[in-house]
């Protein structure tokens, strides 16, 4: 039973930050994606898609399966209207 606690004091904590870690990596992941293809639309289209995705993510050509959210929050993405690049979610 000790030994049991000793390895769940130990894995508990590390399976926690690997999850943690691999949410905030997959965050970065879906921001180069969305930047990508607000590049892609961009060139394609001529303009810049809404700050809100709305209309490329209603296209999917651009994202078949949606817009992902982040996986850290679970909130949306969105673009900074200034730079046209996704904003926030610095975790």
């Amino acid at each position: 039973m000790v030994i049991l606690g000793i390895l769940a004091a130990i894995v508990v904590p590390r399976v926690f930050v690997s999850s943690s870690s691999a949410k905030i990596t997959a965050c970065y992941k879906n921001k180069r994606d969305i930047n990508a293809g607000v590049e892609r639309w961009y060139f394609n289209e001529g303009s810049w898609p809404l700050d809100a995705l709305t209309d490329i993510a209603a296209d999917a050509d651009y994202f078949p399966d949606g817009i992902p959210v982040c996986p850290v929050d679970s909130t949306a993405y969105a673009l900074d209207a200034a730079s046209h690049r996704v904003t926030g979610h610095a975790h």
